[in-house]
């Protein structure tokens, strides 16, 4: 397959390659594809580069406890009485036993969680939404099993105190539909019906006064952001 030629097939790759869901052989293919593409290679970085703030949200994970119990079954560890004999009859037996046990804990560590899944996310969906300088203004994240939508302003135009920010999702056919009104740099927002689908062509967010636009059947103002969503799971 030859996708020098293909901006739109390049584009969604390389999306799919830096968010991590291009698996098995379909990743290796691209990355073969990255070697002798220098141009490639950039748009990979470009996307890496929008979707890094994603990992502000990412929660942290203590390991399970069987992890840790697969590690003590590996590295064979005595039971505390023996390390407590140890101890005490010869320390630096037990020292340098301790050191050589808490690399190995440490390695092992690494390997054990680097093999295990990742847990499944919540988001799955993403979008990031930029200017006509293809500058990254704002990152979207929507759950729709819950039904939730998260807004995150990351670099959006000041805004004077009588305007706002509207996001909408603009289907293929018929009017726009608002997806809320933005307030502050981070927006917690029912995700409505027809914010995701296949009918769904572009997101926006319109430039409104306070309150929203006055227009019922979409913005009043002029298209400030755009981009479009991309499945996350």
């Amino acid at each position: 397959m030859n996708i020098r030629d293909n901006a739109p097939l390049r584009d969604k790759l390389a999306a799919e390659y830096a968010l991590g869901t291009l698996k098995g052989g379909a990743r290796r293919r691209f990355e073969g594809w990255m070697h002798d593409d220098a141009a490639l290679r950039r748009l990979v970085g470009e996307w890496q580069e929008k979707l890094a703030p994603l990992a502000e949200f990412a929660p942290a994970r203590a390991p399970d406890a069987r992890v840790w119990r697969g590690i003590e079954q590996r590295l064979n560890l005595p039971p505390a009485l023996a390390w407590w004999r140890f101890w005490r009859n010869d320390s630096l037996v037990f020292w340098r036993g301790l050191g050589l046990a808490s690399s190995a804990v440490a390695a092992l560590l690494v390997v054990v969680l680097g093999m295990r899944p990742p847990a499944a996310p919540s988001i799955n969906y993403i979008a990031t939404l930029s200017d006509d300088q293809a500058r990254t203004a704002l990152l979207l994240m929507a759950d729709s099993g819950q039904r939730a939508l998260t807004v995150r302003v990351l670099a959006a135009a000041p805004l004077a105190d009588d305007k706002t920010l509207q996001l909408w999702a603009v289907p293929k056919q018929g009017a726009p539909r608002s997806l809320g009104v933005l307030a502050g740099a981070e927006n917690r927002l029912a995700l409505p019906a027809g914010a995701i689908g296949a009918d769904v062509a572009l997101l926006a967010v319109s430039l409104e006064p306070k309150g929203g636009s006055p227009d019922p059947k979409g913005p009043s103002g002029p298209i400030l952001y755009k981009g479009n969503w991309l499945r996350a799971m």
